[in-house]
């Protein structure tokens, strides 16, 4: 099957800055594809590339078989990070207007239902708060019922749960066929709703795969700090069972699973050493996200290789 979005070979330089650096990326109909990294990494510049705004240097973009300045624009659905409709119409006009530059727009109260904005849908955009703003914004790249979404950090400035009711539509419009790519610095966003995530650094796609399986590579270990009560040197001994060492009155063991905290915690109560508290946390996507940060030259970096898939 033809993907949906084909990336190949892309190049973009501004000046001495490189912002894509010779970028290959193929996704699936239906995939969800979410783009982590610092800032300055070429995100925007892929986005921009996407839709057409931007013309590469090098290299080929096509959405289902077509470059971007030929798709049908009823195929395609974007949302710039930047986006600023007129402030005196009401949220309502806004996505009808949009609606109206299409042949067969979905129904405007859907789609403002869809992104949490039936009851406000009537005040003026300038009056709707951040959020709720970027809740229409979300609204307009909808409302032609796309088949490729962009979208450029699109929860930013709305709160947890509006955010989470967009994930949960977006996974559903994933789930119906739609394909998207999205950009975001919310590492739990990123986890929560992917198929795949992306790692841009410097303007190349270092490494790609489920949230899973970049955690695995490069979220590092699980930890488990135990904070000590007292002095514990009369106690602890020399060598300890597991990966370990003390740091300013704690207890610092790494890659322990879960289930072995309780042996840890027993392994202190047989030896008389009291402690305050415990906390056992595993890496995340914001651990991959700090790594790709300090992916300062080329010999720290992993090679461009897809991550495998999680089984």
């Amino acid at each position: 099957m033809e993907p949906a979005v084909a990336i190949e070979g892309v190049q973009k330089r501004y000046g001495e800055t490189v912002a894509l650096a010779g970028l290959d990326l193929e996704l699936a109909v239906g995939e969800i594809f979410t783009l982590i990294g610092p800032n300055g990494a070429g995100k925007t510049t892929l986005v921009r590339t996407l839709t057409g705004t931007v013309q590469p240097d090098a290299g080929r973009v096509s959405i289902g078989g077509a470059i971007p300045g030929a798709i049908d624009r009823e195929r395609l659905g974007v949302l710039p990070q930047a986006f600023s409709p007129p402030g005196r119409l009401t949220g309502r006009e806004i996505v009808a207007y949009y609606a109206g530059l299409y042949d067969d727009p979905l129904p405007v109260d859907d789609v403002l239902a869809a992104v949490g904005m039936a009851e406000d849908a009537d005040r003026w955009y300038d009056h709707l708060s951040g959020g709720q703003q970027r809740r229409i914004c979300v609204g307009t790249a909808l409302v032609n019922d796309p088949d490729v979404l962009v979208l450029d950090e699109p929860t930013t400035g709305i709160d947890p749960a509006g955010a989470q009711q967009l994930w949960t539509l977006l996974r559903e419009l994933g789930d119906g066929g739609t394909t998207i790519l999205m950009t975001t610095h919310d590492m739990t966003e990123a986890g929560a709703i992917s198929d795949r995530v992306g790692i841009l650094a410097d303007g190349s796609l270092v490494a790609t795969g489920t949230p899973a399986a970049l955690i695995g590579d490069y979220g590092g270990a699980s930890r488990l700090v135990v904070d000590l009560r007292g002095d514990p040197s009369d106690h602890l001994p020399a060598e300890f069972p597991w990966d370990s060492h003390y740091e300013d009155g704690s207890l610092h063991v790494t890659d322990l699973p879960a289930e072995r905290i309780s042996a840890v915690l027993a392994e202190l109560d047989d030896r008389g050493i009291e402690y305050t508290s415990v906390a056992w946390t595993e890496p995340t996507l914001r651990d991959v996200f700090l790594a790709v940060a300090d992916w300062e030259d080329e010999q720290r970096r992993p090679t461009r290789s897809t991550v495998p898939e999680a089984s």
